[in-house]
């Protein structure tokens, strides 16, 4: 009598689970080409599944784009709020620690640039306009209510993210002269 063979034990994937490796993989992409130059097809390869699995579980571009703009701008959220807590119970100032972990943010390219490609998709792409003004808003009233700030230091310190956006963005290091050190320090 030869042995019958146990079938192996196959775990399927979730829907959740695979709506997660996309977004982990939009982020990647997106972040290397921008979200209006990257097709859909790079997406789901890098996924691992197959672009009409990808419109399954997220039904247009938009949707994923969005989802993607999302997940980035809910990490910056996330960072904010862990560092205002940390700060208030180690009697730092909130304003500094938020200002210091964006910094570390901003050292991780992907999520560097998908903050960027969501605010030049903005210009074409109602849809992430309207996402990024609404988690701007939420932002600001994040760190007004975290570090007590009024309006002109929360000027400031927006301003300030968003130089350093750019002063990441295209690489200035102290070797590239004066106006490179003077515009990363802040």
């Amino acid at each position: 009598m030869t042995p019958t063979a146990t079938p192996s034990k196959r775990t399927l994937s979730t829907a959740e689970a695979r709506r997660e490796a996309v977004l982990e993989a939009g982020m990647s992409v997106f972040a290397e080409k921008g979200f209006l130059g990257t097709p859909t097809t790079e997406v789901a390869k890098a996924a691992g599944i197959s672009q009409a699995y990808l419109f399954r579980l997220f039904p247009t571009k938009t949707d994923l784009v969005l989802a993607v703009v999302e997940r980035s701008n809910q990490r910056i959220e996330e960072t904010f709020l862990r560092s205002a807590a940390e700060a208030k119970a180690t009697g730092q100032e909130p304003e500094e620690v938020m200002g210091e972990a964006y910094g570390e943010l901003l050292a991780d390219r992907t999520m560097l640039m998908t903050q960027i490609h969501q605010f030049a998709a903005a210009a074409s792409m109602p849809e992430v306009a309207e996402a990024s003004r609404t988690f701007f808003a939420k932002l600001y009233d994040l760190v007004v209510r975290e570090a007590g700030m009024d309006g002109e230091r929360a000027h400031r310190f927006f301003a300030t993210g968003m130089l350093l956006n750019v002063m990441a963005a295209v690489g200035a290091q102290d070797e590239h002269g004066e106006w490179a050190s003077t515009l990363r320090v802040c």
